[in-house]
């Protein structure tokens, strides 16, 4: 399966559209100091994962009802933190690239629909399909979220790129059958050193193919 085969694109959010990675950091610090976790062992594996899961691993200690309130809380942190979310480089270009290429995509996030949402806003993002973790019974790494967006976009799994910047993501991805790009120097199918690489890739495929969703 290669970049010429892929009929439709499937997105992380954070560290991959959307430049969050500052607010992401500076939440989860605020947290650690709040639920007396060392800021580094929840830095280690909080981003690409839902906040339920790294709660879970860090306060174990808690019963059920704490650590839900306490992956709320943690949330809460990031809903206004949005003075320097951006889009990543590349990723305004790479989405322009799908849509003259007709390509559909998707964003799956490890986000709740109230921060994908403000977060996307917030870079200029606004895709047709979201898969939130609300939309979800289980989160990354489990391939669910793109299960369900190549399920939402009407395009087999195995024909889906899907791109992420967390192990955790590539994990999922990996697991749904997809073939999956790599950023931030994690090993994947295609490793890539940002968005706008993808757009070139995805633009030269179309050389010699006038419609790559036919493959």
């Amino acid at each position: 399966m290669g970049i010429r085969d892929i009929r439709a694109v499937l997105f992380d959010m954070d560290g991959t559209l959307v430049d969050s990675d500052a607010a992401v950091e500076r939440a989860w610090t605020v947290w650690a100091g709040e639920y007396g976790v060392p800021v580094a062992d929840v830095l280690a594996i909080a981003h690409g994962s839902p906040a339920e899961s790294t709660v879970d691993r860090m306060r174990p200690d808690l019963p059920a009802e704490e650590r839900a309130t306490a992956a709320a809380r943690q949330l809460e942190l990031q809903y206004d933190d949005l003075s320097d979310v951006t889009a990543t480089p590349g990723a305004v270009e790479v989405l322009g690239v799908l849509d003259q290429l007709g390509l559909p995509w998707a964003v799956v996030t490890s986000a709740d629909n109230r921060l994908a949402k403000v977060r996307l806003a917030a870079a200029g993002i606004e895709p047709r399909v979201l898969v939130t973790v609300e939309d979800i019974s289980r989160g990354k790494p489990d391939p669910e979220g793109y299960l369900h967006a190549a399920d939402l976009l009407g395009v087999p799994p195995a024909y889906c790129l899907v791109v992420e910047d967390a192990e955790v993501g590539l994990a999922a991805g990996h697991a749904a059958g997809a073939v999956t790009a790599g950023l931030k120097g994690l090993a994947a199918d295609i490793q890539l050193t940002d968005l706008h690489q993808l757009a070139d890739l995805l633009a030269a495929a179309r050389t010699g193919s006038t419609d790559l969703t036919a493959r």
